[in-house]
């Protein structure tokens, strides 16, 4: 299951997601500029929703201005070495709360709206703090700087920041998703398959889980990396472009999918189907884990008790988030139908996996050296 973030309805019946400030002509205006392979968010464009904690704002605010902001303003390798001085200050702490850095859509705010983690740790005094984060590579901003203590993210975050020097480690996975993701366009568009996207503008959150699919889905149609010209944005500036025609395609995953499927009659001119896995990764600072295993293994048995109970009840669930998220009921029974479920070790097949991935972004030249995925094994697993 995968991040979303909540939407509000646009003068036109559309779901349109919020930013503090900024408009979506903005984000199609910039998307319009010529090539500029950075990402337009900040810090004070990320979506404030009814679910963020009041307690938790000052919190989420700082946090998102010194981790967020350089992510995504700068190459996240960059942000990310700026922060570790931050993280080995919080590398001690004594696990008294237990920190989640969480994305708006997926098993973690059923989790969180259960309450039955804070139930099963309230025994050991342990009390819960849930943050919430606009996408995978800003959470693990969040892990780098010592604010969180793990969280879940899609399959490419984790090799960006391996790349940067983040010392996580991978504790549990879902099963693969592939159709939960896609590169879709207008309806009227002239495009009708990804050989068409040669010289067009694609919008994409880098080092997202959809930056692999964009690579995988240019590289079978035989265009080079080159001769597209990617618009990195956020999501809900991503929307925007994509609503103004300021880009040409957009890649996304569910339930921002599901959302501009029905919302505009997008058409998906790929998914992850024989091109990606879709894999969500569960994940843990490596000094927690290792100070703390009996705590990640009970976050992840929680986990795959509200996963056990989401399969059975998918309506039940689409009505729970509906309020929470922001989209009818119906959308949301479209995207957890293409979800996966169901808490799973790492294994050496998950770590090949993820090591293609980081193999395939270096020889992109999109990170800067080599890495050993398997380095990032939890062992107490």
């Amino acid at each position: 299951m995968t991040p979303f973030a909540r939407a509000d309805d646009d003068e036109d019946g559309c779901a349109t997601w919020p930013r503090d400030r900024g408009s979506r002509r903005g984000a199609a205006h910039r998307a319009r500029q010529p090539h500029r392979p950075t990402n337009h968010m900040t810090a004070d464009d990320t979506p404030r929703t009814a679910l963020s904690p009041s307690a938790h704002d000052d919190t989420r605010r700082s946090l998102l201005k010194a981790a967020g902001a350089v992510a995504l303003a700068a190459p996240l390798s960059g942000g990310l070495a700026a922060l570790s001085a931050s993280g080995a200050a919080h590398a001690q702490r004594s696990a008294k709360t237990l920190r989640i850095g969480y994305q708006k859509y997926g098993n973690f705010v059923v989790l969180k709206a259960r309450g039955s983690l804070e139930k099963r740790l309230a025994d050991r005094h342990v009390s819960v703090q849930w943050i919430e984060f606009p996408g995978g590579p800003q959470l693990l901003e969040g892990l780098n700087a010592g604010a969180i203590d793990v969280g879940t993210v899609g399959e490419t975050p984790p090799v960006f920041a391996l790349a940067a020097g983040v010392d996580f480690v991978y504790v549990g996975s879902e099963p693969p998703a592939p159709l939960g993701e896609a590169i879709v366009v207008p309806h009227d568009s002239p495009i009708r398959a990804v050989a068409d996207l040669r010289g067009r503008k694609i919008a994409l959150n880098k080092g997202s889980n959809v930056h692999y699919l964009l690579v995988n889905a240019l590289r079978r149609a035989k265009i080079d990396y080159r001769d597209i010209t990617p618009v990195y944005l956020a999501p809900a500036d991503a929307r925007a472009a994509f609503a103004q025609r300021g880009v040409d395609a957009w890649v996304i995953w569910d339930p921002y999918l599901a959302a501009i499927e029905r919302q505009t009659n997008a058409r998906a001119i790929a998914n992850g189907e024989g091109l990606v896995n879709n894999i969500q990764y569960y994940l843990a600072s490596r000094t927690f884990a290792e100070a703390e295993p009996q705590l990640v293994r009970a976050l992840l048995d929680e986990v795959g008790a509200v996963d056990r109970w989401a399969r059975a009840n998918v309506a039940t669930v689409a009505a729970q988030l509906s309020p929470l998220v922001g989209l009818d009921t119906a959308t949301l029974e479209h995207a957890l139908k293409r979800a996966s479920y169901g808490v799973q070790p790492i294994d050496d097949a998950a770590l090949a996996y993820q090591q293609r991935i980081a193999d395939t972004f270096t020889a992109l030249k999109l990170i800067p050296r080599r890495i050993d995925v398997a380095a990032a094994r939890w062992q107490a697993a």
